[in-house]
């Protein structure tokens, strides 16, 4: 079955509840969306942890090899990486007890989202974060 992701009313309240977003595939290169995207979820309040073994700190933060290294609680696991690449993030998102799987604009795994739904993520599809918090004016964390 494909997947769809959830109404605009559902994507709005995950996003005004979470405050802890851990990004995978976070980079220091200002160049890279991911960069952007971090900064942007900084900036409107959210507690950002950046997920990438290839750097020591992004934006000010420190960043961890995997998810399982990260000690606080995660809300939301906003995807930067190849499709192919992540099932194993999804079953990471699980363990780690994370409510949602957020794959970044144009990445698309079926796979990757029945395995998140059936482990009880949410999981949003094939859509920017920073637009949705932006679209569906979401009040600013504090």
């Amino acid at each position: 079955m494909q997947h769809k992701n959830p109404s605009d009313k559902e994507v709005f309240n995950l996003l005004a509840n979470a405050k802890t977003i851990a990004v995978i595939g976070a980079s220091s290169n200002p160049e890279k969306t991911s960069h952007g995207i971090m900064k942007k979820l900084q900036s409107v309040g959210y507690r950002v942890i950046p997920v990438n073994p290839n750097e020591k700190e992004v934006l000010g933060e420190k960043c961890y090899a995997s998810l399982s290294d990260i000690t606080e609680k995660i809300d939301i696991v906003d995807v930067f990486r190849k499709a192919e690449t992540t099932v194993p993030i999804a079953e990471e998102a699980i363990k780690i007890k994370a409510k949602a799987l957020w794959l970044q604009s144009g990445i698309i795994n079926e796979e990757t989202a029945a395995i998140a739904k059936q482990g009880g993520l949410i999981v949003i599809m094939d859509e920017c974060i920073a637009v949705m918090h932006s679209l569906l004016k979401v009040p600013n964390h504090s």
